[in-house]
């Protein structure tokens, strides 16, 4: 089993690295992204669930799956790590009457969107998940598209599992007993790290390395239970070429905010995801995992990370 000193996770390089890879993406202006996003601006693969639906339709598809997953209707408190601009802590309170949901992300923009919004009982925080310690645990954990930047491109196989284990740690120790955490993120199929795109790596997530499902699954061993496991390429697949349309019809005035070049980046970016997606070269998992009680109840104690 890993052991990795946590004073290796938890460094002042790795999570600056993190947040300044985010910013990259992340901040280039919200105005931008609501040229070509649907309008919960939800910036993470959709949910199909029929050939003719729209982004919008299965956009929220995505959204309902992840808070059923972590039973909404019934929980008083919810946590989204990786919080994007708010989708998720909207519907948990607005749909689902969640009083508590507190959202984390290391973009300034995405925060101060989601404070904008004034949405009943939700908290945003700009802070890394590596340093946030809650003062009262979670009835859920959602994380959508975050997972990605949590290792780095020089971490070997064994610091990137070491990093994921902390993180399925402190959720463990965040949940409250019969919780449970949702999980989305891209991953490396039929590819190696070495053997992706040097443009994907330099120009559009620097600093971000995918897992694969064999480190997620050693990670989470012991920890939690996995239990339920899909992989929706094809879904991502659609939804990036979706994007791309979105964004070529309103190019002009994507180029008038962020210039040309940038638009062009963000443009060979998405068809350079679709290929992979489509390809198998890349996966798009979505996974629920619950704690294992005994471990949880005899490791954790009354302890909060």
């Amino acid at each position: 089993m890993v052991d990795l000193d946590t004073e290796r996770i938890v460094d002042s390089a790795r999570t600056d690295a993190a947040a300044a890879a985010i910013r990259h993406h992340y901040d280039v202006g919200n105005e931008f992204y609501r040229l070509w996003l649907d309008p919960t601006l939800s910036y993470s693969c959709a949910l199909r669930e029929k050939p003719d639906d729209t982004l919008e339709n299965a956009q929220e598809h995505k959204l309902r799956h992840h808070l059923n997953a972590v039973d909404a209707d019934n929980a008083h408190s919810i946590l989204d790590i990786g919080c994007g601009w708010g989708a998720v802590l909207a519907r948990a309170a607005r749909n689902h009457g969640v009083g508590r949901s507190v959202g984390l992300t290391l973009s300034l923009e995405q925060a101060e969107y989601v404070r904008a919004q004034q949405y009943a009982g939700v908290e945003v925080r700009v802070e890394d998940w590596l340093y946030y310690r809650p003062e009262d645990r979670f009835d859920g954990i959602i994380s959508i598209g975050a997972f990605e930047h949590f290792a780095r491109p020089d971490d070997t196989a064994e610091q990137k599992i070491a990093v994921y284990r902390e993180f399925f740690t402190r959720c463990r120790d965040w949940l409250q007993p019969g919780g449970a955490l949702s999980l989305q993120t891209i991953a490396y199929a039929n590819m190696t790290a070495a053997q992706a795109n040097t443009f994907m790596q330099r120009e559009i997530f620097p600093d971000a390395e995918l897992p694969t499902l064999a480190e997620i699954a050693a990670a989470a061993d012991g920890i939690f239970e996995v239990c339920a496991v899909t992989n929706g390429r094809l879904d991502y697949a659609w939804t990036c070429i979706e994007w791309a349309h979105r964004l070529h019809a309103n190019r002009d005035a994507a180029v008038e905010l962020i210039g040309a070049d940038t638009v062009a980046r963000y443009q060979r970016y998405l068809k350079l995801s679709a290929m992979g997606f489509r390809m198998g070269k890349l996966a798009l998992y979505r996974l629920v995992l619950r704690p294992y009680a005994a471990g949880f109840f005899a490791e954790r104690g009354d302890r909060i990370a």
